[in-house]
């Protein structure tokens, strides 16, 4: 068990907790980290994108000149894709970019990604964060104290709609639950901020 330092809002250690290895303490497994990175960017696809084929466009429905004795290349129509105002050949049509990673990759790549933070001291424990009004003031002179005053992603353990709006003008800061962190905002971040309450839930979900 590895015992880690616990801060309040103004920055001072107030105690310590013990976080399970098995959580926050695997060996980083930086292929299970690719693949599960990769997954959570590749669902974030629309896939919308959309080109016209040379049956799409408009126009083009008469044969430019006769087939034979004009000396030029045969050609059937002005909207093949080598004309100017053609269809686009082979171009990107609608499709899903959806993929699935099994339940015990999943598990594995989100406790990699938190036992890097562990690793690298980029993993903040706060005892409580509150809010009495919505002021983002407060939550930047916080973030400053716990020295996360760059890219930071703050998890919480219960909904808390004034301290998620407090943070929100925050630039480069992220707000998430216990239910909804992924593997992919963990490691995008700088110092990933976690209250009390929200390691205990992660272990008692992931241990």
């Amino acid at each position: 068990m590895a015992n880690m330092k616990v801060y309040d809002m103004a920055g001072k250690e107030v105690g310590t907790i013990e976080l399970a290895d098995s959580v926050y303490a695997v060996a980083v497994n930086a292929a299970v980290l690719h693949a599960a990175v990769r997954a959570y960017l590749l669902n974030q696809r629309q896939g919308t994108q959309s080109t016209l084929t040379r049956t799409e466009v408009s126009g083009g429905g008469r044969k430019p000149w006769r087939q034979k004795g004009t000396g030029r290349a045969r050609q059937g129509s002005t909207r093949a894709p080598q004309w100017t105002h053609g269809g686009v050949a082979l171009g990107p049509k609608p499709r899903s970019y959806r993929t699935d990673l099994n339940k015990k990759v999943k598990r594995l790549a989100l406790k990699s990604a938190l036992s890097s933070k562990v690793a690298d001291d980029a993993l903040v424990i706060v005892n409580a964060i509150t809010a009495t009004e919505y002021k983002t003031k407060v939550m930047v002179e916080m973030l400053k104290a716990l020295g996360a005053t760059g890219k930071a992603l703050v998890v919480l353990s219960e909904k808390n709609d004034m301290v998620v709006k407090s943070l929100a003008n925050i630039a480069g800061v992220k707000t998430a639950y216990v239910n909804t962190i992924n593997v992919y905002d963990i490691l995008n971040c700088d110092k990933l901020v976690v209250v009390e309450a929200a390691a205990k839930k992660i272990e008692e979900v992931y241990a």
